[in-house]
C-alpha cells in the first residue's frame, strides 16, 4: 500500500487494464475523467500526457491534481530523459496515480522537437534505460504505449527488437496503437486513420513474449470487438469512441465480471450537474461540460442538447440552469420527432 495525499492507495493490479481509455491531449483531464468514471467503475484512466519539464519547472497541482474517484488512474509522461523520468514518476507517485506510463507513441512534430514520442521507438536502449530509472525510483507500475513501426518500415523485427529491448529493464506491459506513426507528412489526425491497422503485429507480440501483456489500441469501437480482441490478448485500449459516446462504457465493468452499470444517462447528467457545481470556484461548467456532450449521441433529441451545453452564450447562467435548458431542447425536439410523421 502507498501513503499519497493524504489517502491509501493500493498498487495497481494488471487486470485494470482489462479496457482503459487513451490518454488524449486536450481531452483527458481530470474532469472528463471524473465523467467517464460515473460510467465505468473498473475501466483504467488515463491523463493527457504530462512532459517532464512541465511537472519539473511547472504548477504541480495543475499538472497533477485529480479527484480521488477517479482510481484507478495513470499518469502518462512525455520525456526522454531517464533522470528527469525517474523525479517525475516520483511525483506521480507521491500525488496517488496507480501506475506510470511512457509515451512512445505521439507521432506530432511539436513531441518529436522535444525528442519524445514515437521517435523514440528508434532507440530502444534509451528506452529502457528510461524504464529502468523510473522502476528503480517507484513502486507502482511502469509501462509504455507505443507504435508498430514509424514512418514506411513495416518490418516485424523493429517493434519485436523494442519490446525485447525495453522489456529487459522490467517493464512488463505494453499498449500497442496497432499502426505505424509516419513522423513526417502527416498531422496527428491523420497518423489516426491514414497509416493501415494491423492488429496481427500484436497478436504475434504476444506468441513471442507469453510472460508479457499486451493491450492493443487503435480503431476499436463496438462491444463485439473488445471481446474478439480480449480473447488472445491482455487489454484493449479505446480512445476518442469513449470520448464522442461515452455511455458505450456502461457495459465495460461486465468484462471485469461485474454488473453492467444501471446507471441512467439523465443520472449521469444530474451527477455531472453537482461535480460542476461544486467546482465553480475555480472551473467554470462551461470548460467541464464539454466532455460530456457525447452523453446523449444517436438519441433523440441529442443535437438541441449538445447545442444548449454548448452554447458560450449561457455561460453566464449556473450549471443547473443550463441543465434545465438544455433537458427541454431534448424532450422538446424528442417529442416532435416522433410526431413528426
Amino acid at each position: 500500500m502507498l501513503k499519497t495525499q493524504g489517502s491509501t492507495i493500493k498498487t495497481l493490479n494488471y487486470g485494470h487494464s482489462r479496457l482503459s481509455v487513451a490518454p488524449m491531449m486536450d481531452w483527458t483531464d481530470r474532469h472528463c475523467r471524473y465523467f467517464h468514471r460515473l460510467i465505468t467503475k473498473n475501466t483504467l484512466l488515463y491523463t493527457e500526457m504530462v512532459t517532464t519539464g512541465a511537472l519539473l519547472h511547472g504548477n504541480l497541482p495543475r499538472h497533477l491534481d485529480f479527484d480521488a474517484a477517479e482510481h484507478p488512474v495513470a499518469l502518462q509522461l512525455g520525456g526522454s530523459e531517464p533522470h528527469d523520468l525517474a523525479k517525475s514518476a516520483v511525483l506521480g507517485e507521491q500525488w496517488g496515480y496507480n501506475e506510470i506510463n511512457l509515451n512512445c507513441g505521439c507521432p506530432s512534430e511539436r513531441v518529436q522537437r522535444g525528442a519524445f514520442g514515437a521517435c523514440l521507438m528508434a532507440e530502444p536502449q534509451l528506452v529502457a534505460d528510461c524504464v529502468k530509472a523510473m522502476r528503480d525510483a517507484v513502486q507502482i507500475p511502469i509501462t509504455v504505449k507505443h507504435r508498430i513501426g514509424i514512418d514506411q518500415n513495416e518490418s516485424y523485427n523493429f517493434v519485436q527488437d523494442f519490446v525485447g529491448t525495453v522489456s529487459l529493464a522490467g517493464c512488463n506491459l505494453f499498449i500497442v496503437h496497432a499502426r505505424n506513426a509516419w513522423l513526417k507528412g502527416l498531422s496527428p489526425k491523420e497518423n489516426r486513420e491514414i497509416p493501415p491497422l494491423r492488429p496481427e503485429m500484436v497478436l504475434q507480440l504476444k506468441k513471442d513474449f507469453p510472460h508479457l501483456q499486451f493491450v492493443i489500441n487503435g480503431g476499436i469501437t463496438t462491444h463485439e470487438q473488445i471481446t474478439h480482441h480480449l480473447k488472445d490478448l491482455d487489454g484493449v485500449m479505446i480512445g476518442r469512441e469513449a470520448y464522442h459516446n461515452p455511455f458505450i462504457m456502461h457495459t465495460w465493468d461486465g468484462f471485469y465480471g461485474e454488473p453492467a452499470s444501471q446507471k441512467t444517462r439523465e443520472t449521469i447528467e444530474d451527477q455531472m450537474v453537482m461535480y460542476m457545481t461544486h467546482n465553480a470556484s475555480h472551473s467554470h461548467w462551461y470548460s467541464i461540460a464539454r466532455h460530456m456532450l457525447g452523453l446523449w449521441h444517436a438519441q433523440p433529441g441529442a443535437r438541441k442538447w449538445r447545442q444548449v451545453w454548448s452554447n458560450h452564450q449561457l455561460k453566464h447562467l449556473s450549471a443547473i440552469e443550463v441543465q434545465k435548458m438544455a433537458t427541454g431542447a431534448r424532450q422538446s425536439a424528442r417529442f416532435e420527432s416522433t410526431h413528426a410523421h
